[in-house]
């Protein structure tokens, strides 16, 4: 039996201290050729830090101590040159943000050419070709074309296939990608995935995957390290630590996630948060927000060890082809009981108290939007502007929200998600199309009857530190809404300790401010602050998107409670399709500004019509390996981005990126060019906008 081939990148003992504040503790871990390690945990985990440590790019004010080797070179304390002659060549790197990184004023292929060039000894114009042939390796169209253009003509789906393009231009060794699919809709989420599989494909390369996203996680990782509060908690396959996790922190990420198929059963919030850089105290670091927590978990830090015996603890150095780990190992000092006794998420920690939703809601129509339209200029010039075109950026939205119902409204990124939200607060007249609120048409009540109104609807924002005044305490931004109903200043003082009792917040938050609570805490205060003047209605904008996914689970948890006790109606706007099925009971579908499915969530997402409704269903991972495998072999990859809304589309508007158009014979062809698909009904309470509709089993 031949030895195993020798890692291509070992990490032994990484540290990272900024300003003297400890954020990567002790992290060690090796790569073999071809191997994918997903590094996972909550913001702040020591992540980013510790892939952007291995290439030596971290800020002067960091210091960094351990060894990083790739191969038999050390590059931690390597001088700089040393380091720029392994950047690019051996490792490459994909940041998260592509903007960022690409220099706005010279053109994407001379930017591709330059990093050829600073490695291989080739002329300008092979290299410019080697540009124009790395473009078209990572899907790009009309390569040659797009190698002219600036980063700023990309879409942010096309800036990052070209990152990965630069990244693999001199066949490295090993790839960093750190958070490559963050702020990306789903479907070009899928794209740049693939790709990074063309790359890992083509290069031999290991790739180390920084990713909050489980599901991403899942379908890509051989092996898996969970990080918190910097440091690898545990480590194992893939297989291994998501379906027989032995730390109680690992646990409770998984459990925290809302799963597309339905399964998984209520969401576990993780209680507390993480501590703070710098102020970790002894023993474990999770201990404070464990269930499972012991006297001697305070007393010393665990070490990462076996979950199971026999396992392979060699050193990180000498694991070879085994990769990040060397067997299943987790730093806990009750693991082995955990996995000797089979203990789930739900064994663990508390199961959350979740109303009982009802069978059939069946309350008054409180929202009802037909053929709703909203158009914006496209202007040109400084001192005198002139109209150049039109956005068509709403163009035909149809919604309707009974009492105690949540509607979920998605689509990718500019489909009029948020645009339909703000004109339904708007209270205005619609520039085209009907909206009625509570069976009343806002635009026709006088000015005492839409104040009452607004008072009915109420908005939680996307970024709860945005929409809080920071120089207000939380008391008087809860009772804001209140004295702008008329209430005076002492029934305002009373309702606020019944709203923070009612959305988990200590009543002595009324009096501070909203830079002292964490990203859950403010959106906490937000929901309380909406709910202050008792609305019928509650919109929802992206209300947990920048939330870690441990936070998200008990915001979720707590918008259900609300709803089941107050009788709320939700319209809850998402581009997470695994939440809508977690929260709502319907769901309407938008592309490009019009409605091209609705029905109920169990209804569209097991027989989703609509080729869209299934491409979208089709990209969101799951976080289970072996599912997330199998169906990677009969996802949906879109072609491209969204087209353009300042274009008027004659027939139906997604046929440019269809699957089931570019299987039609000429004649239905013709059909989906000219006319606009019409609402055509396929059950009691599911229609799709397709003339060809076909039912596609994607979860």
């Amino acid at each position: 039996m031949s030895a195993p081939a020798p890692p291509v990148l070992t990490v032994t003992d990484l540290e990272v201290d900024f300003d003297g504040v400890p954020a990567v503790r002790g992290v060690g871990f090796s790569l073999a050729r071809g191997e994918v390690l997903g590094l996972v945990g909550e913001s702040g985990s020591g992540k980013s830090a510790t892939a952007l440590a291995v290439l030596g790019l971290l800020p002067a004010h960091a210091a960094v101590r351990g060894s990083v080797r790739l191969g038999p070179t050390e590059l931690v304390g390597a001088p700089d040159a040393e380091l720029s002659a392994v950047r690019g060549k051996r490792i490459g790197m994909v940041f998260q943000d592509p903007l960022s990184a690409f220099t706005p004023v010279y053109r994407i292929g001379d930017q591709i050419a330059e990093a050829v060039r600073a490695h291989q000894d080739v002329s300008r114009a092979r290299a410019r070709a080697r540009a124009v042939e790395l473009l078209d390796l990572v899907g790009i169209p009309e390569p040659a074309l797009r190698a002219q253009a600036f980063p700023h003509e990309y879409s942010g789906g096309m800036r990052q296939r070209a990152m990965i393009a630069m990244a693999m231009a001199n066949d490295p060794d090993v790839l960093l990608a750190d958070e490559p699919t963050t702020a990306l809709d789903v479907t070009i989420q899928a794209q740049i995935l693939d790709v990074l599989r063309t790359a890992r494909r083509e290069t031999r390369a290991a790739l180390v995957l920084v990713s909050h996203d489980l599901g991403v996680i899942a379908g890509m990782a051989d092996r898996v390290a969970v990080m918190y509060a910097g440091r690898i908690v545990e480590t194992g396959t893939a297989a291994e630590v998501f379906g027989r996790p032995s730390m109680p922190y690992t646990m409770g990420l998984i459990g925290a996630v809302p799963r597309l198929d339905g399964g998984g059963g209520p969401l576990v919030p993780i209680p507390g948060s993480p501590p703070a850089a710098g102020r970790v105290g002894a023993g474990c670091a999770f201990a404070p927000r464990c269930p499972m927590a012991q006297e001697r978990c305070t007393a010393d830090v665990p070490p990462l060890s076996a979950v199971a015996p026999g396992a392979d603890v060699r050193d990180p150095g000498e694991r070879g082809a085994a990769g990040a780990g060397g067997g299943h190992l987790a730093a806990c000092v009750r693991s082995g009981e955990i996995a000797e006794k089979g203990l789930g998420v739900l064994d663990v920690y508390p199961v959350p108290a979740i109303p009982e939703a009802p069978e059939q809601v069946t309350g008054e129509t409180v929202l009802k939007v037909t053929g709703l339209v909203k158009t914006f200029p496209v202007l040109k010039g400084a001192a005198f502007k002139r109209r150049i075109g039109t956005v068509h950026a709403v163009d035909g939205v149809d919604l309707a929200i009974r009492g105690g119902e949540t509607l979920a409204l998605v689509g990718e990124s500019g489909s009029g998600k948020s645009t339909t939200l703000f004109e339904l607060l708007h209270l205005a007249r619609p520039e085209g199309g009907s909206v009625e609120l509570f069976g009343k048409a806002p635009a026709d009540l006088g000015k005492a009857d839409r104040r009452a109104l607004r008072g009915q609807v109420q908005i939680v924002f996307q970024d709860p530190m945005a929409s809080l005044d920071p120089r207000m305490p939380v008391g008087d931004i809860i009772a804001e809404p209140l004295r702008a109903q008329g209430a005076d200043r002492a029934s305002a003082a009373r309702r606020i300790p019944e709203l923070l009792d009612q959305v988990g917040l200590d009543r002595a938050a009324a009096e501070r401010f909203p830079h002292e609570f964490s990203g859950g805490q403010r959106q906490r205060i937000g929901i309380a602050r909406a709910l202050s003047v008792r609305p019928k209605l509650l919109v929802l904008d992206e209300p947990v998107s920048a939330l870690d996914v441990s936070v998200q689970a008990g915001i979720l948890n707590l918008l259900l409670r609300l709803k089941a006790e107050l009788g709320l109606a939700y319209l809850f706007v998402s581009h997470d399709l695994s939440v809508v099925r977690y929260i709502a009971d319907r769901v309407s579908v938008v592309y490009l500004g019009r409605t091209v499915e609705a029905g109920t969530v169990r209804e569209v997402f097991e027989n989703p019509r609509h080729p869209y409704t299934q491409a979208l269903l089709s990209a969101v991972p799951l976080p289970d390996p072996a599912r997330e495998r199998a169906r990677q072999r009969d996802r949906i990859l879109l072609p491209g981005d969204p087209p353009s809304p300042t274009r008027r589309y004659a027939g139906c508007r997604f046929r440019g990126r269809c699957p089931v158009y570019a299987g039609l014979d000429p004649e239905r062809r013709e059909r989906c060019a000219t006319q606009v698909p019409e609402p055509t009904a396929h059950a009691a309470d599911h229609v799709a906008s397709c003339h060809f509709p076909a039912v596609r089993a994607v979860l």
